[in-house]
């Protein structure tokens, strides 16, 4: 179907309202701002330390490059400044880095924070980039060893205000920054570090093949395909990697034998630490690095806030694997970490450094993939001693709301089991008793506008429907679906719902913006505005409704070339204008179409829910194998009483329900039972009341139970 004129330009009208020049959003940024040792020479880092006109080299591990004031004649130490993705490796709500340089002074006080470069669709098109300035804003001033809280901040932490409608954007930004400063401060001497105690290994004769070593976490795994890099799909993986700790005995000994495990600890220094790696795949996990400078450039090791790398003086050949079951592998070695701040008794990661593809610009971009690795107790005196685990940004976004989670399980719950109870309700809801229909539905769009959308901003869109796809396509990253606590809810709601009855239990009863346009429509029928309300003919409502489907299609195809303007584009729900910030926050051009959309509400029954909206065509598609459909007798074939009351405009002349557009209101099933305004039902009333038969009761067919049952 031809995207209509009027439509096209409303989608590039939206699109150009969007501001893009001083966007920071999916920003190009050089491969050399990642790679190479000036890394001031690539980005403004006198705009996060004030005061500095000239910067080092890229020095320390993690790096940071040191700060000055050069007047010409002499140079003083102003402080450092560093870039986020050496140091940490977190993920923004988008899935991917948020870049971000941080400036701090030789007191460990930081002195400045500018986002590079980010991938939040919501900072892109909702919540204006201005509000993410104003919550880095806040760390200015404060001391990185201080610990930073987002909300009302305890004894000893600094208390930040998060970005309304970005919860989880403010929590990884704020991890981000506070480990980087504290792993930057730790390292030039601001901030103390605490040593970890070194692991007291027990002596062990066990040997164990392979697969054993695989099972219990002695040996980990570490796997990347080639789409995980952008890379072309190969037969192989990009790279199939196995890593384990050899000083303790029992694994030393399984893998190398116990003559190559002797040797191999007869050359070890007190505190250094010796790590098998081997592989196979279409590319190496030793790079080029080590043959032009000495540096293995690929990969490392993580404990903390340190990172440990490898030089060609910490690497040993490692001929065969002496563990029985062991397969082949194309590429293996050994390396020692020689760091005294190293302890293999606590969690620590091996890192694969590279750079990624993306599918969309061509672009690459640096990369990390890690795989965590901790001794099994077993080889540890007194077993894995306790640690405070980092929190994932997924994890602090529901923590704290279990009451807010609670109220909004309930209310699903709640709805659902209406729904599944149904019958009993609708059939007693006969004339002039619908109430047992029509509160629940109000008290649940009260719920869904005042709660769910008003308060926590809970409004799902199809670019979550865009994401989706995209994940199953390109890896599934469950963090991010669960980042936002009630997005997520509601999408489990969604996802069983849809697949049992259709998308009209969400539109119809939990969808914030459609609750909101049904009772503008109810309120203004019950002001005295009912004689201008209209329904859309049936001629045209049949065109138009198809325009839903179309607005989805060009999302989805668009996505598949940008998701940045597919994003954008998505613009078409006001969902943002009327949730996450508001009507008096957005451009004239957003205003307009919302006045419009909300306007066209009071007097048309959700206009925007059965003509444009995208997120409702998606879920309408899926509803097409639903497992339960409304009931239907052979006389509704020719009654059209249901279709003159049905405000969804869903059922035909032939009193066939279009379950795709059918919001699921029961006031067609309410009909359907009632003896007094479903003509069959009706018809047979008054005829057993002429003839002085008993009225029996309505069965769940809509019929009267025959006499003779009785």
């Amino acid at each position: 179907m031809k995207l209509p004129s009027w439509l096209f330009a409303l989608l590039l009208l939206l699109a150009a309202a969007c501001p893009a020049s001083a966007s920071i959003y999916e920003q190009e940024l050089p491969d050399a701002l990642f790679s190479q040792p000036d890394m001031c020479k690539w980005t403004d880092c006198a705009g996060v330390l004030p005061g500095a006109n000239a910067f080092s080299a890229r020095e320390g591990n993690p790096p940071y490059v040191k700060a000055y004031a050069d007047d010409g004649h002499a140079r003083t130490l102003k402080g450092y400044v560093f870039l986020s993705t050496d140091i940490v490796d977190i993920q923004g709500y988008s899935g991917k880095p948020i870049v971000t340089l941080i400036g701090m002074d030789t007191k460990g006080v930081v002195t400045g924070v500018k986002v590079l470069k980010h991938s939040e669709p919501i900072l892109l098109v909702g919540i204006p980039e201005s509000k993410l300035v104003t919550f880095l804003r806040q760390y200015v001033g404060k001391f990185a060893g201080a610990r930073f809280e987002i909300g009302r901040g305890e004894s000893g932490s600094a208390g930040l205000d998060a970005i309304s409608g970005a919860t989880v954007t403010a929590i990884a930004e704020n991890q981000l920054i506070s480990r980087c400063a504290i792993a930057i401060a730790s390292q030039v001497g601001v901030v103390k570090e605490a040593s970890l105690p070194q692991a007291k290994l027990l002596p062990a004769d066990a040997r164990y093949g392979w697969q054993a070593l695989v099972d219990m976490g002695a040996v980990q795994h570490l796997k990347i395909e080639a789409a995980d890099v952008g890379a072309a799909n190969t037969w192989s993986p990009y790279l199939d990697l196995y890593y384990g700790y050899l000083n303790a005995p029992a694994i030393g000994k399984s893998i190398l034998g116990d003559y190559d495990y002797e040797q191999l600890m007869g050359r070890l220094k007190a505190g250094e630490h010796a790590i098998v790696v081997v592989a196979n795949g279409s590319e190496s996990f030793k790079g080029s690095g080590f043959v032009r400078g000495g540096i293995f450039d690929r990969i490392q090791v993580r404990q903390g806030i340190n990172a440990f790398t490898f030089k060609d003086s910490d690497y040993l050949n490692l001929y065969s694997l002496q563990a029985a079951g062991a397969p082949a592998f194309n590429e293996t070695g050994i390396f020692i970490v020689r760091s005294p701040k190293f302890s293999a008794a606590y969690p620590w990661k091996f890192v694969f450094l590279g750079h990624k593809i993306d599918k969309e610009t061509g672009a690459k971009s640096f990369s990390a993939f890690d795989s965590p690795y901790w001794l099994p107790g077993r080889f540890l005196v007194g077993g894995r001693p306790a640690v405070e685990e980092s929190t994932a940004p997924w994890r602090s976004a529901w923590h704290g709301k279990a009451l807010e989670i609670g109220l909004f399980a309930a209310w699903a719950v709640a709805v659902v089991f209406f729904f599944v109870t149904r019958d009993r309700w609708v059939r007693v809801a006969k004339r002039g008793d619908k109430r047992w229909v029509s509160w629940p539905k109000t008290v649940s769009w009260m719920i869904a506008v005042g709660f769910a959308g008003g308060y926590e901003l809970a409004q799902p869109s199809v670019t979550q429907v865009l994401t989706l796809v995209h994940a199953l396509f390109g890896g599934w990253n469950l963090g991010l679906f669960l980042s936002d606590p009630f997005i997520f809810l509601f999408w489990i709601v969604i996802a069983v719902t849809a697949i049992v009855w259709g998308r009209g239990l969400f539109c119809g009863w939990m969808c914030p913006f459609g609750s909101m346009s049904e009772m503008l429509y109810k309120i203004a029928r019950a002001t005295g505005l009912k004689k201008l309300q209209r329904k859309v003919p049936m001629l045209w409502h049949n065109r138009l409704r198809k325009l839903k489907y179309v607005v989805f299609a060009i999302l989805l195809a668009v996505s598949f070339f940008s998701m940045p303007w597919a994003e954008k584009l998505a613009e078409v729900e006001p969902f943002k204008t009327t949730f996450l910030v508001g009507v008096l926050h957005r451009s004239w051009p957003f205003v307009l179409f919302w006045t419009l959309v909300v306007g066209a509400s009071i007097f048309v029954e959700r206009p925007f829910c059965k003509y444009l909206c995208p997120l409702g065509a998606s879920l309408a598609l899926p509803g097409r194998f639903r497992l339960l459909r409304l009931r239907r007798k052979p006389e509704c074939t020719s009654c059209h009483a249901c279709a003159v009351g049905c405000g969804s405009q869903a059922i035909d002349d032939a009193g066939r329900i279009d379950q795709m557009e059918c919001m699921l209101c029961l006031d067609c099933m309410v009909m359907y039972y009632d003896e007094h305004a479903c003509p069959p039902l009706s018809k047979e009333r008054k005829r057993r009341e002429r003839e002085g038969l008993p009225l029996t009761p309505v069965d769940k067919g809509g019929h009267y139970i025959p006499i003779k049952k009785i």
